[in-house]
């Protein structure tokens, strides 16, 4: 990781906290800048807790081929209750940060994708050979329907599970009033929910804030709720967003 000091001294949004927040904290400090968390999305139980456990029952007695994670949240989902995955059961992570959170979990992972790191790169890169049986897809109850068609569309019996719930944070009125300043100069956005908070929260940005997303997909969803999007990253991980948001800094 080399900074090639574009960003140095500023301030930049990021819109999760806990572990990921901090990670994310130390990538952008490695990057010269200072990082401003603030939570815009948590993430909370299912209301239907009995389907997802009945799924997961399932899933450790060895009903599904392939176990496809779309998100590292997921992953804490599985710590908790405790899941012990078969052997027999493949595991499909949707890019390497949620492949490192299962395999720091102590899970085996066995197919990633190497030229994009979203649902439709997941589905797009399916190893030839491999498409047949039943797959569990735990996401997030506002999951778009991408994965799961794409998986059906490879002939795949597959089910989705809601795992977890993505919940809005009220954002403290302090970074509220540096973004609306300028203070802020730049927003991380990782996913469509993020945008949507962003757009309820702090929009209209000002013209001085750069919007930075992790994917094309975040960058669409970014756009349709209204907010404007300067740069996009090249590879779905943080690393990827600041060189690109550097980048973009260094060519304006």
């Amino acid at each position: 990781m080399r900074s090639s000091g574009e960003l140095a001294k500023w301030r930049i949004l990021v819109p999760r906290g806990g572990r990921w927040g901090d990670g994310v904290a130390a990538t952008v400090r490695a990057h010269g800048a200072i990082a401003v968390i603030a939570p815009l999305v948590n993430f909370a139980s299912v209301e239907t807790p009995d389907v997802l456990a009945a799924e997961l029952r399932r899933l450790e007695a060895g009903e599904f081929d392939w176990l496809v994670v779309s998100s590292a949240t997921t992953v804490d989902v599985f710590i908790s209750h405790g899941i012990r995955l078969p052997e027999t059961t493949r595991v499909a992570a949707v890019g390497e940060t949620t492949a490192q959170a299962l395999t720091f979990a102590g899970y085996h992972v066995d197919f990633v994708p190497q030229s994009d790191n979203s649902a439709r790169g997941l589905v797009a890169e399916w190893p030839v050979g491999d498409v047949r049986g039943r797959a569990l897809v735990p996401q997030s109850d506002a999951s778009d329907p991408t994965l799961v068609a794409g998986l059906a569309r490879l002939n795949f019996e597959a089910t989705f599970v809601s795992a977890y719930r993505t919940v809005g944070v009220p954002v403290a009125p302090s970074v509220a009033a540096d973004v609306a300043s300028g203070s802020i100069r730049a927003v991380l956005v990782t996913s469509g929910s993020v945008a949507r908070q962003i757009a309820a929260q702090l929009a209209p940005l000002p013209e001085s804030v750069i919007v930075a997303c992790i994917g094309p997909r975040t960058a669409f969803d970014t756009r349709a709720v209204g907010l404007p999007v300067h740069v996009i990253a090249e590879e779905k991980t943080v690393e990827s967003m600041l060189e690109a948001l550097e980048e973009y800094v260094r060519d304006s």
